[in-house]
């Protein structure tokens, strides 16, 4: 078996390779054998010089997430560095693919960095709850300055090898072959002094801009601790000495480790992996997804056809009519206009894009798609009857989707020729932002049908959870109790600003009543009408108080009265609806009482955990980790606090002696 770590000394450069995949993490093996290579590479006399790579098709991409929250284990990642640092050879490392975390760290600790042309480095430790522990907070302020680092280390967002290089993060793009060019890169620095990072000031910086960076960043970390201790360890970098400063970084990396802020974020990140393994699709091949369709222009059509052709996919949207068509047209350029004037895309590319959507009013160009996903108004018999127009225009192999919220997507399966290769894709929107897909399985769906729902989501870079189905599925079930329990508590004398405000400063991104009013009192009216026709009015499904602001006209945002009033689109605390709860709370007969911020808070996510827990006896959710993350992804719950399912277990764990 070959060594995780490997050294082999080529005209006097000692080459050090990394090579434990899949990403190459800076397992205690690895941080072991990095420190036994560059030892050895210093001490041999043939060696000069010193080239740090990794095998596969990334650097080393962040740390052993498996050691998370263990006792740390010798070597720890910060002696590493400074064993990379002090040597008084040079070291140059190479980085290709991401170079992430620890990753990144290694350049940092070395003597010269060099990139290949579509490498992306940076340091993502935050979005775990966490901070860089091993030199990354110290020593790319010397490198890069503080205001970039503040952004770089709080927000862990990559640079592109062209952006490191502007910025002086990377010393070199290669040109040709990456471990050639290291190589030849160690050799020009044989004989010159090593330039420690460590040793570096951290270049002076503007006060007022530094402040208003850090403002920026905290106002959208939204209270999470990690972003604001990232920033107040780089303004320590200009303060104090390396050693004292990797010092308070390591003291502040084991503090975060132990906060439920950094166990929520670590317990989403594995949810996520486990989410993807289904064991109800082992073995079964997907169908290749390169030729896609969209039934609908409207909001919700347009942002999936551009989350496709985001993907290089060629699409066909189908609409009723010419100038539907145009509008449509026009919906998705302005999307890719607004991209390219922020420079997210280039005019090339919005050109190559838009060259791949084409819109037409005739069924039958949908005869050579492999996927079709229905996108048209919220009704079963528009639904049922597009499904029996579309599916003898489809491939046999081909597969039919629809992106109901609600419906009864079983009823809409039974008329079909193929149940088996219908599916329910339930986009958020806007579909081309929302990462979160949710992926409805039908009691007919068949292995590879799923497998085929669960690959386009990944191809599309969304988050695809797979669910059965069930009334809203995942997200919406829950939202609707949700928001009943909101409405409870408004009986018993609670506001909808007191409500909203408690779950906003808990760290939602809007309240229930915010979020209404957004989405428009009448999708929620129309609903309760659907179920009411259809004998499933529930006692938690109906809404005396929505019914009456849809009686009054007040559809939110809208018609700028809902929940609030808005004025010139701001949101006011409206006394007409004080009046309006408090008079059909006193008329429910439900006695009265106080609630305090945290009362709403505990209310909201027990009935969210409840609501979780009947998803999982009922099948139509599959694993707790899928519920918090369809809450995080796609209604705002805040990732920090891992979601409702995430805080039960916690309420319920067993506190320790």
């Amino acid at each position: 078996m070959a060594a995780i770590v490997s050294l082999e000394v080529k005209d006097r450069v000692g080459i050090i390779t990394i090579d434990n995949p899949p990403v190459n993490a800076t397992s205690q093996a690895v941080r072991q054998g990095v420190i036994d290579a560059v030892e050895q590479a210093q001490a041999v006399p043939a060696c000069s010089a010193i080239v740090i790579t990794a095998k596969g098709r990334t650097f080393v991409a962040g740390g052993d997430v498996t050691e998370f929250g263990k006792p740390p284990l010798e070597p720890q990642l910060p002696h590493v560095m400074n064993c990379i640092e002090a040597g008084t050879k040079p070291v140059v490392v190479a980085w290709h693919g991401t170079a992430l975390g620890g990753g990144c760290e290694l350049g940092l600790a070395a003597h010269w960095r060099i990139m290949a042309a579509d490498a992306k480095v940076g340091l993502p430790e935050v979005k775990l709850g966490l901070i860089p522990g091993a030199g990354g907070t110290q020593r790319l302020p010397r490198l890069v300055g503080a205001a970039l680092s503040m952004d770089l280390v709080a927000t862990g967002r990559m640079l592109s090898a062209k952006e490191a290089l502007a910025v002086g993060l990377a010393d070199q793009i290669s040109s040709g072959d990456l471990l050639t060019d290291a190589c030849t890169a160690a050799q020009s620095l044989v004989g010159k002094p090593v330039r420690r990072t460590g040793a570096l000031l951290v270049p002076p910086a503007d006060s007022e801009k530094l402040d208003l960076v850090e403002r920026d960043i905290l106002r959208k970390a939204k209270g999470a601790n990690a972003p604001a201790e990232a920033c107040r360890l780089v303004r320590l970098a200009a303060l104090k000495p390396i050693k004292e400063g990797m010092a308070e970084e390591r003291r502040t990396f084991f503090e975060l480790m132990a906060s439920e802020e950094s166990e929520a974020l670590r317990y989403l990140f594995f949810a996520e992996r486990d989410a993807q393994k289904l064991q109800e699709i082992e073995g079964a091949s997907p169908l290749i997804i390169q030729h896609f369709g969209v039934v609908g222009g409207g909001t919700m059509g347009a942002g999936i056809a551009i989350a496709a052709l985001d993907a290089g996919l060629d699409v066909t949207l189908l609409e009723m009519s010419d100038d539907a068509i145009e509008a449509c047209r026009k919906r998705i350029d302005a999307t890719y206009a607004k991209s390219e004037a922020s420079g997210r895309i280039t005019a090339d590319a919005r050109a190559t894009r838009m060259s791949k959507l084409h819109l037409t009013t005739d069924i039958s160009a949908f005869a050579q798609a492999d996927l079709v996903v229905e996108a048209v108004f919220e009704d079963a018999g528009v639904k049922a009857d597009l499904f029996k127009r579309l599916e003898p225009v489809l491939r046999s192999d081909a597969i039919l989707a629809t992106n109901t919220s609600y419906l009864d997507i079983e009823k809409l399966a039974a008329p079909l020729a193929r149940p088996e290769q219908f599916i329910g894709l339930h986009f958020f929107s806007p579909a081309n932002i929302m990462r979160l897909l949710e992926v409805v399985r039908l009691q007919t769906t068949s292995r590879r049908t799923l497998a085929t729902g669960m690959s386009f989501a990944k191809q599309l870079k969304k988050l695809g959870i797979a669910t059965g189905v069930g009334e809203g599925f995942i997200g919406n079930f829950i939202l609707a109790r949700y928001r009943h329990a909101c409405e409870t508590m408004l009986l018993q004398d609670a506001l909808p600003q007191q409500i909203d405000s408690a779950l906003e400063a808990y760290g939602f991104a809007m309240g229930p009543f915010t979020v209404q009013d957004l989405a428009g009192i009448d999708i929620s009216w129309r609903r309760r009408r659907g179920l009411e026709a259809e004998g499933k009015l529930t006692d938690s499904a109906k809404s005396a108080f929505g019914d009456k602001l849809y009686e009054l006209g007040r559809l939110g945002q809208k018609t700028g009265a809902g929940w609030y009033r808005y004025d010139a689109g701001k949101r006011q605390v409206d006394p007409v609806v004080t009046e309006l709860v408090q008079g059909i709370a006193a008329q429910s007969g439900k006695p009265f009482r106080a609630f305090s911020d945290t009362e709403i808070v505990d209310t909201v996510l027990s009935e969210m955990a409840a609501a979780g827990d009947a998803l999982l006896q009922n099948g139509v959710a599959f694993k707790r980790g899928d519920i918090d993350l369809v809450l995080v992804n796609g209604y705002g719950f805040p990732a920090r606090c891992g979601g409702p399912m995430f805080q039960e277990q916690r309420r319920l764990k067993p506190k320790s002696s």
